[in-house]
């Protein structure tokens, strides 16, 4: 690959890992460990993220099960999932807490496809964006290092690929996780 498509494929792979990160924080009434990635407890002063305080697992499809290595741990850990934006609630039976995820109605299946939908053209506008922000800096490049106008044509030519693969993908990952949240 070309030195100065580099930066922008960079640019363009970490919008997708973002995209499928925040897939991975929608559920889709099955329990997914990876609903917990944002959350932080405290841990002797320190935010720290629940998968290192904790054992966490899905002995059931609908259920996680998280067991702290520190007892003093279940509470913290209860009372962060309560203040989170996860809308499920930890029951408690001392040693570990389990997160039950209630089967969605129809309706919230829906409005989750249409966040997804939402999410996937918020990453295709920033695709596009990096596509610009490349152009904009080849004839920038073109007027300094005096660099003929077709190598300016190929490398908009291999932007445009790189832009129009990322897109696909993009719209493969839509696809995908609307049909894992519409599959009852």
């Amino acid at each position: 690959m070309d030195d100065r498509l580099v930066q922008y494929d960079d640019k363009m792979n970490k919008t997708m890992k973002n995209l499928q990160e925040e897939f991975g924080s929608i559920r889709a009434g099955r329990a997914n460990p990876h609903v917990l990635d944002k959350l932080r407890v405290d841990y002797y002063g320190t935010p720290t993220p629940i998968q290192q305080v904790a054992n966490v697992n899905v002995p059931e499809p609908r259920m996680i099960l998280i067991q702290p290595w520190e007892p003093s741990m279940v509470k913290v850990i209860e009372k962060t999932i309560l203040t989170s934006d996860l809308g499920i609630n930890p029951t408690n039976d001392g040693k570990s807490i389990r997160l039950v995820f209630p089967e969605l109605t129809e309706e919230r299946r829906k409005d989750l496809a249409k966040e997804i939908k939402k999410k996937g053209e918020a990453a295709k506008v920033a695709v596009r964006n990096i596509r610009r922000d490349a152009n904009d800096s080849f004839k920038k490049l073109g007027k300094k290092e005096d660099i003929s106008e077709d190598e300016i044509k190929e490398l908009e030519g291999k932007i445009q690929k790189m832009t129009d693969k990322f897109i696909a993908d993009i719209d493969k990952a839509v696809e995908e996780k609307t049909k894992e949240i519409m599959t009852v």
